[in-house]
C-alpha cells in the first residue's frame, strides 16, 4: 500500500521527518504501508531546503517535481500539472499532505481529481484572516480532504463547525513537536555565536516575513526601530527570510543591536530559540516550539491559527502596531511573563498515532 508524502517548503520538512521514521519503524515490523517522498521544489535553495533534509535525516526524495520560483498561482499550477502526471503514470493509494503551503493545496487538488484520497496533517487550524495565503490553502485543502489529523481540540472544533463528521477527524498531536523533542539533544550553536558574543538569556531572536509586517519599507522600518528600542540594547538575532531581505535593502538607519544573519539550519536555529530571552515573530510554527521549550514569545500579528499557544503556552499576540511592543517587553523585563504549559498530546508520539490510524484506514 503506497502513500505519497508531500513536502515542498521549509515548514513541511519538520512535519514529515517523524512520519517517515514512524513508517520505517513499522515497515521493519512487517507493516504493509510503504511511502514515496515527493518534493515539489517549492523551496529550492540549500538554505531553505537542503540543510533540513540532511539535519533531520530525511531520505532523498524519490520524486522531485523541481517547480522552483514564480507567483503563487504559477507554483500551484506547476505542482498540479507535474503531480498529476506522476499519479497517472504511477498512482498511490493515498496523498498525505502537511501544513498549509502552496504544495499542500496543489497536491491535494491533483490527487482528488484522480479519485485518490487525501489525508491532511495539521488540519483544521484557522486564523480567520483571508489575506493570508496560508489561510486560503488551509480552507481549500480541508474542503477536499478525506481524513483529518489535528494538533489541538480547537482545530477539531473548526472542522466540526464546517460539517466534517467526527469519525473522519483524528486528534493526534503535533508532528513539529515530535521533531523538536527528538532533536533537542543535538541543538548546536551557529557559526556566529562566539563572534557576536551571545550569552544564554541575554539576547532576542526575531523572525518576520508576513506581508503586513515586511512588504512596506516604511512600516517595516518603524517595527525594526521599535524592536531595537524595546529590547534595551540586548543583541537581537534576525535570520532574514528571502521575502524580508527584499524590503530590508530599502531600510536605512537600522538599530545597532540588530544582528542580521542568513536563514539558519534547523539545529542551529532552535539552539538560538531555546537559549533566547524571548522570541519576537510573526510565524505560527515558532510559537509552537517556544511553547514547548518554555521560551517567551511575542507575536506581531492580530490573529493566530494556533490559539493553544496563547491560551495554554508562552505566546502572546500584540498586533502589528509597533507601539504595542514596548509594553509587552517591559512586562518581560519585569519578570511578569506567563509560564505557560504544553498542550495535550504534544508528547513526541504524534507520528506513531498517525501511522496507526493510516493502518486502520488503509489496511484493515
Amino acid at each position: 500500500m503506497l502513500i505519497d508524502i508531500i513536502a515542498g517548503a521549509r515548514p513541511n520538512f519538520m512535519k514529515i521527518a517523524p512520519i517517515i521514521k514512524a513508517l520505517e519503524d513499522r515497515a521493519s515490523e512487517g507493516d504493509a504501508l510503504r511511502y514515496r517522498l515527493v518534493h515539489t521544489g517549492q523551496h529550492y535553495d540549500a538554505q531553505m531546503s537542503g540543510a533540513f533534509f540532511e539535519q533531520l535525516g530525511i531520505p532523498k526524495p524519490e520524486v522531485n517535481l523541481e517547480i522552483g520560483g514564480g507567483t503563487q498561482a504559477e507554483q500551484a499550477a506547476g505542482i498540479m500539472v507535474s503531480y498529476e502526471k506522476l499519479l497517472m503514470e504511477s498512482p498511490s493509494a493515498l496523498c498525505l499532505v502537511v501544513g498549509d503551503v502552496t504544495s499542500t493545496m496543489a497536491c491535494a487538488i491533483a490527487a482528488q481529481k484522480l479519485n485518490i484520497p487525501v489525508a491532511h496533517v495539521e488540519a483544521g487550524i484557522r486564523s480567520g484572516d483571508w489575506t493570508m495565503p496560508e489561510e486560503v490553502n488551509r480552507m481549500v485543502t480541508d474542503s477536499i480532504t478525506n481524513w483529518f489529523f489535528t494538533t489541538s481540540e480547537w482545530a477539531g472544533a473548526n472542522l466540526k463547525k464546517g460539517g466534517v463528521a467526527e469519525d473522519r477527524i483524528f486528534f493526534v498531536g503535533n508532528t513539529m513537536i515530535d521533531t523538536l523533542l527528538a532533536n533537542m539533544p543535538r541543538f548546536s550553536p551557529p557559526d556566529f555565536w562566539e563572534e557576536t558574543r551571545l550569552e544564554p538569556g541575554q539576547y532576542f531572536v526575531v523572525t518576520l516575513h508576513r506581508p503586513a509586517n515586511v512588504d512596506a519599507s516604511g512600516a517595516f522600518a518603524e517595527m525594526l526601530q521599535a524592536i531595537g528600542e524595546s529590547t534595551r540594547g540586548l543583541p537581537v538575532v534576525f535570520p532574514v527570510h528571502p521575502r524580508t531581505a527584499k524590503t530590508l535593502r530599502d531600510v536605512i538607519d537600522l538599530p545597532e543591536n540588530l544582528v542580521f544573519v542568513d536563514p539558519q539550519p534547523y539545529l542551529q536555529f532552535n539552539y538560538l530559540v531555546k537559549n533566547a530571552k524571548a522570541v519576537i515573530t510573526d510565524s505560527g510554527g515558532i510559537t509552537e516550539e517556544t511553547t514547548v521549550m518554555g521560551v517567551p514569545c511575542v507575536t506581531l500579528r492580530d490573529n493566530t491559527e494556533r490559539p493553544e499557544t496563547v491560551e495554554m503556552g508562552t505566546n502572546e499576540l500584540v498586533g502589528t502596531n509597533p507601539a504595542a511592543l514596548r509594553p509587552a517587553l517591559d512586562r518581560l523585563f519585569a519578570g511578569n511573563w506567563k509560564q505557560g504549559g504544553i498542550p495535550p498530546l504534544w508528547d513526541g508520539k504524534t507520528s506513531e498515532r498517525i501511522v496507526e490510524a493510516l493502518e486502520q484506514l488503509l489496511c484493515r
